[in-house]
């Protein structure tokens, strides 16, 4: 295209639910040096949008007309002076290593910079790069990086149904580790065993740690991955061997979170984007993940596929119902 164009996007110009999200025609500059046009073609929801929409996340929103989405698959269009890496036609993915607030990839077309995106490797669609990175790069660096999960090791993982949670399975069954997956409704155990889960435990219906302790023989799991915070962080400190480790990398639950006291023990809190803002921490990430994508040991979980920009609301009402299994995807 070459020159400056418009693009249809999803804003929302005042905090609140779902319904504050609006879809709008706004300018789209040409890439410029360093810079890509990316053809979404299909966007991948989490649980950071909703907060970051709904005023809860760990940075505000600039409003009015605040962009959003970490996540999308799609195609280079463009690419401007100096960008050797990609040329148009090439299947990528959006890193989600930038402020989605002014670059977020809920879009027809989007304008990044080189370093925010990833090749989406050959045979995979769009609707599985879009569930992808995110969710296997947050999977492997809070677990493998940060927490050293190792072959043979056990680690609790806990919102097992979200999109990093089922993620989190495959990624320790792909290390040689062993998951024990951790749900409060009973509904989903099934699914979660089906996905290759070896241990389900429902917290509703049963003791977490008193369960984990039977399952390793009351030594304790070696890690525990955790997506909630909040007081019952400190429980989980019960699960694990001594010495062994806990990572928070979420915080479903806003009240501050307590430090478990069964030490020694390691407390690692994970951000994602620590590792993928570096170039060397994105190669291991995509090394990982295009090699699980290719070999069919990583297979994105979808719960459900939208089509549309309009139907943003809807798949953010779905997400905060917490009643689907796996990544939400809208196809564009």
């Amino acid at each position: 295209m070459g020159n400056d164009t418009k693009t249809t996007a999803v804003l929302f110009h005042e905090l609140g639910g779902p319904e504050v999200l609006s879809v709008e025609e706004i300018a789209l500059p040409a890439p410029g040096p360093g810079e890509l046009r990316m053809r979404v073609e299909a966007i991948g929801l989490n649980r950071a949008e909703a907060l970051f929409r709904s005023g809860t996340y760990y940075y505000r929103a600039t409003l009015p007309g605040s962009r959003l989405g970490y996540e999308a698959a799609g195609v280079v269009e463009e690419v401007g002076e100096g960008v050797t890496a990609y040329a148009p036609g090439d299947p990528v993915m959006a890193a989600a290593n930038f402020d989605f607030g002014v670059h977020g990839v809920y879009a027809e077309r989007v304008v990044l910079r080189e370093e925010y995106v990833v090749p989406r490797p050959a045979g995979v669609d769009a609707v599985a790069g879009a569930a992808a990175w995110l969710a296997y790069s947050t999977a492997y660096g809070g677990m493998v990086e940060a927490g050293g999960l190792r072959p043979g090791g056990h680690v609790v993982i806990t919102g097992a149904s979200s999109g990093v949670g089922t993620a989190a399975i495959q990624t320790a069954l792909r290390v040689g580790a062993v998951p024990i997956a951790a749900t409060r409704e009973k509904a989903k155990r099934e699914r979660l065993l089906e996905l290759g889960a070896p241990h389900v435990v429902v917290t509703d219906d049963e003791d977490l740690v008193g369960a984990v302790r039977g399952i390793t023989g009351g030594r304790g799991a070696d890690l525990v991955f955790d997506a909630i915070g909040g007081p019952g962080f400190a429980r989980l400190g019960g699960a694990l061997r001594p010495e062994g480790t806990a990572v928070l990398y979420g915080w479903l639950d806003h009240r501050p979170a307590e430090v478990p006291m069964q030490w020694p023990l390691t407390v690692r809190g994970y951000a994602n984007g620590a590792v993928v803002r570096s170039a060397e921490g994105r190669a291991r990430m995509a090394g990982f993940i295009g090699s699980g994508l290719r070999d069919g040991s990583l297979a994105p979980v979808v719960a459900e596929v939208f089509d549309g920009l309009a139907a943003m609301p809807d798949a953010h009402r779905l997400m905060e119902s917490n009643t689907h299994t796996g990544k939400i995807v809208v196809r564009v």
